[in-house]
């Protein structure tokens, strides 16, 4: 059985170990027949009987014949496979569309289907097609569904091949696969405006140096091609040589979203679990910050950081195709990201930067004395920090009534200058951005600080 070189189509591969290996492929009713044949012919061997010999060499016969033919069936059989869509949240549907087509001038016998699917998926499709015709195509259609994000592969498709007498059942796959990717769930969150030092192009925003934009008072020493006209004649008389005005253009707001991804940091395991939560928020915040012109970045305690080249991140010019395809970008990592085996956020702390400007919300896990210091420091690194923590023995409370020792530690963010929350099971990340932008609000007040929405 062989298929035509479309890259986009597969042809199923003939079975290893030649025909001897095809006997393997007997059903119950073919070895019976064997079992029957040969026995059969040793008594008509054993009491003379001709007629029970004939009869016996035709059970005998009959199945390996069936192997024979069937192994000797050469269709021509292509196929392809569509995912609608082939990125979809956690606990939706997704519809997987399945291509058969006989490209070669016989037409097949009967043919069962079977797709290979990850067990979280649901159950492995099965579907038998009676007959396809010379040039003809049969579509079937199957639906997948998971809790757990991640990325789980599709295929390759096995295609079963039957006898009339059903004698033998031999199954042959394709070569080809496809990927689902399953991303974590995303919260509608609210317009609010959180204080910050680095804001968008709205008011309170900042501004950078370049080589266009509106003119600014700083001057510079005068480059070849500069354009007269921006000569600064009373620096030039005091510098004795051209000065030129320098130009500056905004400067894009920048929003990082840190992922507290240590095992030891959290508890428990499954879609409700904290561990989910906080990468289901963070891949909320991510979405959110770049519909709203931000220029976003994911960052983990290890260190990692996507985009990972240098620049302010993904982003930065409100909805568009761009962006579109930085938060596709985003989620995909969050799909499969993992617990690591980190003690500590040291790394994260250095790959913030040394600059005191941006947005920093950050999804803690469990932290110790060392770690809570660590996070107070980070503080420093960004304009405004806002801290959503989820403690395991907090998520392990039913009540969600947090300890003296879980109010402390919230304290200690606070005091180092965080908009530290407490996320319980349950918890609303809509609810509770609302919330840190209110009591951001009551802390820092200060005029000038501008915000973002």
């Amino acid at each position: 059985m062989t298929a035509p070189g479309d890259p986009h189509r597969g042809g199923p591969q003939r079975a290893r170990g030649g025909p001897w290996a095809a006997l393997g492929g007997l059903t119950t009713r073919g070895r019976s027949f064997l079992a029957a044949g040969i026995a059969a012919t040793a008594c008509a061997y054993v009491l003379g009987q001709g007629d029970l010999l004939r009869v016996g060499l035709l059970l005998s016969v009959l199945p390996l014949v069936c192997v024979l033919v069937l192994y000797r069936t050469h269709y021509r059989v292509a196929s392809s496979r569509v995912l609608t869509p082939a990125r979809v949240p956690a606990g939706s549907e997704a519809r997987v569309q399945l291509r058969m087509e006989n490209v070669s001038r016989l037409p097949t016998g009967l043919l069962m289907l079977q797709d290979q699917v990850p067990y979280v998926l649901g159950p492995r499709p099965r579907f038998i097609l009676d007959r396809v015709e010379a040039g003809g195509r049969r579509e079937v259609s199957y639906r997948v569904r998971s809790d757990l994000r991640g990325r789980y592969p599709l295929g390759p498709l096995q295609l079963r091949l039957g006898d009339p007498f059903g004698m033998c059942e031999l199954t042959r796959s394709f070569t080809t696969h496809d990927t689902l990717t399953v991303v974590p769930r995303v919260e509608q969150l609210p317009p609010v405006r959180l204080g910050g030092a680095a804001t968008g192009f709205g008011d309170g925003r900042q501004r950078s140096l370049a080589l266009a934009g509106e003119d600014d008072l700083i001057p510079r020493g005068y480059r070849y091609g500069d354009d007269l006209r921006r000569v600064h004649w009373r620096s030039t008389a005091r510098h004795g040589e051209l000065m030129v005005r320098r130009e500056e253009q905004p400067q894009r707001a920048r929003c990082s979203v840190l992922l507290d991804t240590r095992r030891l940091a959290h508890e428990g395991a499954g879609p409700d679990s904290a561990f989910e939560w906080a990468v289901s928020g963070a891949a909320s915040v991510l979405l959110h910050v770049l519909e709203r012109g931000l220029s976003a970045r994911l960052l983990t305690d290890t260190g990692a950081s996507v985009p990972d080249q240098g620049g302010d991140g993904f982003g930065g010019s409100g909805p568009s195709p761009e962006s579109t395809d930085a938060g596709g970008l985003l989620l995909d990592t969050l799909a499969a990201i993992e617990h690591s085996d980190g003690a500590g956020l040291s790394r994260a702390h250095d790959r913030l930067g040394g600059e005191r400007e941006g947005l920093l919300v950050a999804f803690l896990g469990g932290l110790d004395e060392e770690q809570l210091a660590v996070a107070a420091r980070m503080r420093q690194r960004a304009g405004t920090a806002v801290a959503f923590v989820l403690d395991p023995g907090w998520w392990a409370r039913s009540a969600g009534r947090l300890d003296d020792r879980g109010e402390g530690r919230l304290r200690t963010l606070r005091e180092a200058g965080w908009t530290a929350l407490a996320v319980t099971p349950g918890a609303s990340l809509a609810e509770l951005w609302r919330r840190a932008d209110r009591e951001r609000a009551a802390a820092d007040a200060a005029p000038g600080t501008g915000g973002w929405s």
